[in-house]
């Protein structure tokens, strides 16, 4: 099974990076980790596509799902036959959005690993049509050692991982604010909304805490894919809003 997954997702994520850094990046590994975080988003861009569409459609019947939870919270069978019903008839798989994401973790691994291990640790990797560089510049912007824990990068991808929560949970308000069952709801802090507020800055602080204990080359693969993240994210939502007839951000009926 290593090995197996050694060929299939580490070796050929390797050997583009190495490709990058020799052909396109000018031999600089910063540049190489943000094309590759790139290209790799290219490619895992309609699975993240169809998680992100599935979360929206969850969040928009999340008032009903509320009101059903508020219905049936002593009867449990009942609550579960309803919000089957209700699923099917907005045409909404609970679980489509966690299959992307578990098909997508492995590209994540090999990621981790690479950058983990050092990207020069396993150069023998290499396929024969790649070359192998004399050596690695670890050296990113003049003075950031990707080989080696940045602080700033680990600051960056705290931000980053704020700022993408703030957006998922605007929206959430957005589509709770335009279901009038769940207005005279929202003005009553509840636990969940409690949990909400508390992960919006419990995540963060936990990749910032994490990302100083990491190599700067995988805090910059972060701070870059939570960048593009969110920009799927935005174009996602900007995308269901047109199709749905949804105010847009700034528009929210008040």
């Amino acid at each position: 099974m290593t090995h197996l997954f050694q060929v299939i997702f580490y070796q050929p994520i390797l050997n583009l990076l190495i490709f990058i850094y020799n052909n396109i990046a000018f031999q600089d590994l910063g540049f190489s980790i943000i094309i590759i975080t790139v290209i790799i988003k290219l490619v895992l861009w309609p699975l993240s596509k169809k998680s992100i569409k599935s979360q929206s459609s969850i969040q928009e019947i999340q008032p009903k799902i509320d009101e059903l939870k508020k219905k049936n919270k002593d009867n449990k069978e009942a609550m579960g036959r309803e919000l089957m019903s209700l699923y099917k008839e907005h045409k909404v798989n609970p679980f489509s959005s966690c299959l992307p994401l578990l098909i997508q973790l492995p590209f994540f691994i090999a990621v981790f690993r690479v950058f983990r291990d050092g990207v020069a640790s396993h150069l023998e990797l290499l396929y024969s049509f790649v070359a192998q560089p004399e050596g690695i510049n670890n050296i990113f912007l003049g003075f950031m050692d990707l080989s080696k824990p940045v602080i700033y990068l680990a600051v960056l991808a705290g931000i980053a991982q704020f700022w993408q929560a703030k957006m998922m949970m605007a929206k959430k308000k957005k589509v709770n604010k335009l279901d009038d069952k769940v207005i005279k709801g929202n003005k009553e802090e509840n636990m969940a909304a409690i949990m909400n507020k508390q992960m919006l800055y419990f995540m963060p602080g936990i990749t910032i805490f994490i990302g100083v204990t990491l190599p700067g080359g995988l805090t910059l693969y972060w701070f870059v894919l939570t960048l593009l993240t969110i920009l799927q994210q935005s174009i996602m939502h900007k995308k269901i809003t047109l199709d749905t007839n949804l105010p847009i951000e700034g528009d929210v009926i008040k």
